[in-house]
């Protein structure tokens, strides 16, 4: 086992499996010493040192030089290491080869173990490895397998297995064992107990990558994405903005008779996305962030950023949208508190309003009479 083609082949290992020689080594004796203290005692201080240059392998003990030995397996009398060499002293720590003669067949067993381990760590860590650099990035999977609501996806090129919890898939969509489907890499979980990748199809994420995918002018930077907020299944908003002033951003992530935003809600098994143009202006970007709905106005209230948005009547339900839905992706997406009313109440408030700061300058000017 211990001959110059052992070392030639971890050699090999290195430069075609990534394998550091370096630590293969180090495990490999680390192994060795366990396997050897487990046939000759667990007590005894001892190491296997393996020379690549000179291709052996040999095992050491370490005992301690003292003038009453009590410990046969850590220490070593004066006497008898004055009879290895006379310079030894109490307190020296003496090395000593101790190699078995079938050390070689022992050797080779766990060898073949460590290499096998070894093997399979560095293929999973070249596996981790690109699936890191896959995070946050759209990969087409095979579903392989269905258990309890999760879907399990095999992912190309990679030993790994991609899981999608049921928070991860869209609501309306059915999964089948062999179907290709879009997934996006949403994090590698590294765990004592186990390593997977968690993949989505409601992260928001998934949405952005489908634009990149769909939009050449996404991708290259020329229209950005300021913000993307999605309640997955039912409707999407996304923020887009760009400098170039002869670019229509929303005609070009729309295409040409609806191209590209189509392909992409067809993805989304047909949900509902608006495209809102962001802009600097705060109240502006939340009458947009309304959308489809009209807004007649929007004006600042007291408090960190709270706005109230006037709709017309007819308008209410689409504004505020199923559930509160729509309004409340709009909060999401501009970061503001928003307060929607339909016109005619919109109309009496300020009309109150009014009414309270009229009647506040009246007290006042009383005031200043009796005064």
């Amino acid at each position: 086992m211990v001959n110059k083609d052992f070392f030639l082949a971890l050699d090999d290992l290195e430069k075609e499996k990534k394998i550091n020689k370096e630590q293969f080594i180090s495990a490999l004796e680390s192994a060795l010493t366990s396997a050897y203290k487990k046939d000759f005692g667990e007590a005894m201080k001892a190491s296997v040192k393996l020379n690549s240059e000179k291709s052996t392998i040999k095992v050491y003990s370490y005992k301690t030089v003292v003038e009453e030995v009590e410990d046969p397996d850590k220490e070593l009398s004066l006497e008898e290491a004055n009879s290895l060499k006379e310079t030894y002293k109490v307190g020296d720590v003496i090395s000593q080869e101790v190699t078995p003669k079938d050390f070689g067949r022992i050797a080779a067993q766990i060898a073949k173990q460590v290499v096998l381990q070894k093997l399979r760590e560095a293929e999973f860590q070249v596996a981790i490895d690109e699936l890191s650099e896959k995070q946050n990035e759209l990969i087409t999977a095979v579903i392989r397998r269905l258990d309890r609501g999760v879907v399990y996806v095999e992912i190309p090129g990679s030993q790994m297995e991609g899981v999608m919890q049921e928070s991860d898939q869209i609501p309306s969509e059915n999964y089948a064992i062999g179907d290709r489907i879009k997934v996006y890499v949403k994090n590698i979980k590294d765990s004592s107990r186990d390593t997977f990748v968690q993949v989505s199809r409601s992260n928001a994420g998934f949405v952005k990558k489908l634009f990149e995918l769909e939009v050449p002018e996404i991708k290259s930077g020329e229209i950005e994405i300021k913000n993307i907020v999605r309640e997955s299944g039912y409707r999407t908003k996304i923020a887009i903005f760009t400098k170039n002033t002869n670019l229509d951003a929303v005609g070009a992530c729309v295409g040409i008779k609806g191209m590209r935003i189509n392909n992409i809600i067809s993805e989304l098994n047909g949900e509902k996305i608006d495209i809102i143009e962001y802009c600097e202006n705060p109240l502006e970007y939340i009458a947009k962030a309304l959308s489809p709905a009209k807004v007649l106005t929007v004006y600042a209230l007291e408090g960190n950023n709270f706005a109230r948005v006037v709709v017309p009547d007819d308008k209410l339900s689409l504004a505020i949208g199923k559930g509160g839905q729509n309004v409340r992706l709009a909060v999401r997406l501009t970061g503001w508190k928003i307060d929607v009313k339909p016109e005619s109440v919109a109309k009496q408030l300020d009309g109150e309003l009014l009414f309270k700061m009229e009647k506040e300058s009246l007290l006042e000017n009383n005031d200043e009479e009796e005064s």
